[in-house]
């Protein structure tokens, strides 16, 4: 690129756009403010907790469309520092990915920018900040984006599950130690309460065998959450908003940071009683969503569903003759990490933390010049990902899906985001279809921010 990433990001902010035209005319796009607000996070005798939000709320509007259809919002930003949108695991044209320094400038205060793109893939999707987005997430900016099948499965309910913890001082206020490095050199930033869609409660009146789609995404900064069903019956029917060729009965789930999942649940539990989504922490659990019963829909369960339309993803070619390139995961507290590439210099563990990066990825120290690799439109690529640390890392591509391949070549389903847990070596391959420059990175968004980013290019 003739302009470095780092002189793009630093210098090149965008103002509101002078052709933009001014909301409240005819055919402008709904506005999606990014401002201050408050939010009731703790119990119901607890203050409000100032937080950032779309609309200042916690989470931002819920934007629903049908499969194919376009969606344009004009993101202004009231926030007092620059922001973006990243429309999470959508494969979308790149100069709408929102990703600062290498898509578009980033927004300043009193900015605008209008994101107009097509949404292709059916499925549970997501928007968030990608610029701090380690402090901006954890402040509560983020929000659901649900691309609705041209003939949804028959469910009696639809509920979007937006799972996130906070780190809360005893006045219900957030701590405000964002991007702290032993936050980054460690798991990342984990709270100390945990909410669904803002709430401390969040609660669902339901009937004995209602069957429910419920789409579940971790929005965390950091934390894994270990779910399972009391009282829920049914079928896990698609990852990261891709379906799984069939549906696999619903047991316990890992969501990482930035994964999403889909579930077709029965009530099963009686009635007057409850049913619950389970978090296990430490080998405890704690129910994050309760489902009250109140009497039964129907005497019979219904059958159980069949697999989600396919979306309009490629086939991966023969792996055989696939390019591979290795991603090495390095650094972190308890590694290995003395030396990594920093602005084009070499330094030192010592000299790297005190810079804020404590990260690399191939002995790189945050983004660098060249991409990871270099794809033909249409070329099927793999990743091998070696995890050298003793934490787990969400690996997120932006702009595809890839599959995981197993050591004996099986193919996984499609995801946009892998969990590579510590020590272990994972496999991904692609087709590098959706041209552009498109950013590699671990979705523990302090890790992301202290260094574990790289990019790929497609031609």
């Amino acid at each position: 690129m003739s302009l470095s990433r780092r002189g793009f990001l630093a210098g090149a902010v965008c103002a509101a756009l002078p052709g933009l035209p001014r909301p409240g005319r005819a055919g402008v796009p709904p506005v999606l403010l990014a401002r201050p607000g408050s939010a009731r996070l703790g119990p119901p005798d607890a203050p409000a907790t100032p937080v950032w939000g779309y609309g200042g709320a916690v989470p931002g509007p819920t934007i629903r469309l049908r499969q194919g259809a376009r969606i344009a919002r004009l993101l202004r930003n009231d926030l007092p520092q620059p922001s973006s949108v990243h429309w999470h695991g959508v494969r979308i044209d790149n100069a709408m990915d929102g990703v600062p320094g290498l898509t578009q400038p980033p927004v300043p205060p009193g900015g605008s920018f209008l994101y107009d793109f097509a949404a292709p893939d059916a499925g549970t999707f997501w928007y968030h900040p990608h610029h701090r987005s380690w402090e901006q997430m954890a402040r509560g900016l983020y929000g659901a984006l649900i691309v609705e099948e041209e003939a949804p499965p028959a469910v009696d309910r639809d509920d979007m599950l937006l799972i996130d913890d906070w780190r809360l001082a005893a006045d219900g206020h957030l701590r405000e130690d964002f991007g702290a490095l032993h936050d980054a050199a460690h798991a990342g930033r984990i709270g100390n309460w945990t909410t669904v869609n803002g709430e401390s409660g969040w609660t669902r009146r339901v009937r004995r065998r209602e069957r429910l789609r419920l789409r579940l995404a971790n929005v965390a900064n950091a934390r894994i959450f270990a779910l399972h069903l009391k009282g829920l019956v049914g079928w896990l029917v698609a990852l990261d908003g891709q379906p799984l060729a069939r549906p696999r009965k619903a047991g316990r789930l890992r969501l990482a940071p930035a994964q999403r999942a889909d579930l077709i649940l029965d009530v099963d539990a009686p009635d007057s009683g409850e049913a619950f989504l389970v978090s296990e922490e430490r080998g405890r659990g704690y129910a994050i969503a309760t489902f009250a019963v109140d009497g039964s829909m129907r005497a019979e369960r219904l059958p159980p569903p069949g697999p989600l339309p396919a979306n309009p993803l490629p086939a991966l070619g023969p792996l055989a003759d696939a390019r591979s390139v290795r991603l090495a995961m390095e650094g972190g507290a308890m590694g290995a990490l003395r030396r990594a590439t920093l602005d084009g210099r070499a330094l030192g563990i010592r000299d790297l933390a005190a810079r804020g990066r404590v990260w690399a990825l191939n002995g790189q120290a945050d983004m660098p010049e060249t991409p990871l690799l270099a794809a033909a439109r249409g070329e099927t690529v793999r990743i091998v990902m070696v995890n050298d640390t003793v934490w787990p890392h969400g690996m997120h591509l932006h702009g595809h899906h890839f599959r995981q391949v197993g050591p004996d070549g099986a193919l996984g389903p499609f995801r946009d985001t892998l969990l590579v847990d510590p020590r272990e070596t994972a496999e991904i391959a692609l087709v590098a279809d959706n041209p552009g420059d498109w950013l590699l990175h671990c979705h523990m968004l302090e890790h992301s921010d202290a260094g574990m980013k790289t990019w790929i290019r497609v031609g």
